[in-house]
């Protein structure tokens, strides 16, 4: 290893003096100035640059960490956790640089970060996330629920946006790293379960539009109850007719905020008539199902779950979906990916051959649609109570993801 290669820093802030040919000078990132020493092993076998991978040599990074001494109280009551509020004592911090790549990850103290105001992710929306779980099963042990598939996900958001490819095994092991370091966040209460929120974004000073050169990958966790409150009682859905989420050709396929930002004044219309959740139409014809707020779509249509396919580009590719999906075809349900017009689940309703309707998604897992409104027609599904498919995926996925049941398919990733 060279002495370019292998450096120490003060503090997190001189992260910023790691750049090996940038000019530019960032301002202090972080607010939380605890010493910390941060050592880069051996170069990287993947970086990126502009979204374009380049091989080179092994990475073997190690991970400091520099742990609070002032821990946080824990949540006393876990039925009252809510959602995406209350956070842990930590987080993980990598920086990337162009050509130098990902380096320095460190596990610090959970804190502010400072920007400078002109951050290109404060501008061009240059920023892509990712969301996943952490369960305890009943032994006390600690797993994930395919977090191979964020990872893949969180790369092809990253092609789309033009950020540098975050190696899937680094991403997961700094995960790994910092849930272990967490682990006795993560809830024991059934249901409740600890949110993990991977993100990246762009933080080049400056006011140009082009791809950044600096990003930061961080990793937050937040100890959660279910998603709704009402657990799996059915939500009433709103089709919108006005506003479209994406359109083919743009950003659907990929999990970055612009898509969730488009959805907020159609979320808002929904609330006003009485409606929890959006059904997003295609943003051509305006008459293709795509999504239903923030999850994928699936209805129970004489006896076979039908959902829209991703050949568009427009639609998530959601890994609660995948799973939904793999399972039924497991236990011999037809499934069919293909694109739905609204007329058509109209039609079926009308003829009642539309048995079920629900979303699925990582916060919520499943959740069943009691109401579907499109103009003037208003119809009630399953008698607005949760149907047998519905519930059989429900059961099944939460039961692996807990741990009360073998998982069949190897999708478990244990911590502990």
């Amino acid at each position: 290893m060279t002495a370019e290669r292998t450096r120490t820093a003060a503090t997190l802030p001189a992260l910023e003096k790691n750049n090996l040919k940038s000019k530019k000078n960032f301002k202090k990132l972080f607010q939380n100035e605890e010493k910390c020493a941060i050592i880069v092993s051996k170069p990287s076998n993947r970086t990126a640059i502009c979204g374009k991978t380049i091989k080179k040599e092994v990475f073997d990074m190690e991970i400091k960490k520099q742990l609070t001494t002032c821990p946080k109280e824990k949540p006393k009551d876990e039925s009252k956790l809510g959602f995406g509020h209350i956070f842990t004592d930590h987080m993980l911090v990598m920086p990337y640089d162009e050509g130098q790549g990902w380096h320095d990850p460190v596990i610090m103290p959970y804190g502010d970060i400072t920007l400078s105001p002109s951050a290109m992710c404060l501008h061009y929306g240059q920023t892509v996330f990712e969301g996943l779980k952490a369960y305890r099963r009943a032994d006390g042990g600690v797993q994930l629920f395919r977090p191979d598939e964020n990872f893949k996900r969180l790369n092809r958001s990253n092609e789309r946006l033009v950020i540098p490819e975050l190696p899937e095994e680094l991403g997961l092991q700094c995960l790994k790293e910092l849930i272990s370091v967490e682990k006795d966040w993560v809830p024991h209460t059934e249901g409740a379960s600890l949110y993990i929120r991977p993100f990246i974004f762009a933080v080049d000073p400056f006011l140009g539009v082009h791809p950044g050169e600096h990003y930061l990958f961080m990793i937050i966790l937040s100890p959660s109850g279910p998603y709704y409150a009402s657990g799996l009682d059915p939500v009433n859905i709103y089709v919108e007719n006005k506003y479209v989420r994406t359109v083919r050709g743009g950003m659907g396929y990929a999990k970055t905020g612009g898509n969730y930002a488009a959805s907020l004044h159609s979320q808002a219309d929904a609330y006003d008539q009485g409606y929890s959740q959006v059904l997003w139409l295609d943003g051509v014809e305006q008459k293709y199902i795509e999504e239903v707020g923030a999850m994928n779509i699936a209805f129970v249509i004489d006896g076979e779950v039908v959902t829209p396919s991703l050949e568009t580009g427009s639609i998530l590719s959601g890994i609660t979906r995948k799973s939904a999906l793999e399972l039924c075809r497991s236990k011999g349900i037809p499934v069919s990916e293909r694109r739905i017009t609204i007329q058509e689940i109209a039609d079926a309703y009308d003829a009642g051959k539309l048995s079920e309707v629900f979303g699925t998604g990582t916060a919520a897992v499943i959740s069943p649609v009691g109401h579907l409104k499109w103009g003037d027609k208003v119809m009630t599904i399953n008698n607005n109570k949760i149907g047998p498919v519905s519930q059989m995926i429900y059961d099944t996925l939460t039961g692996i993801q807990w741990g009360k049941i073998p998982d069949e398919f190897g999708w478990i990733v244990p911590i502990d």
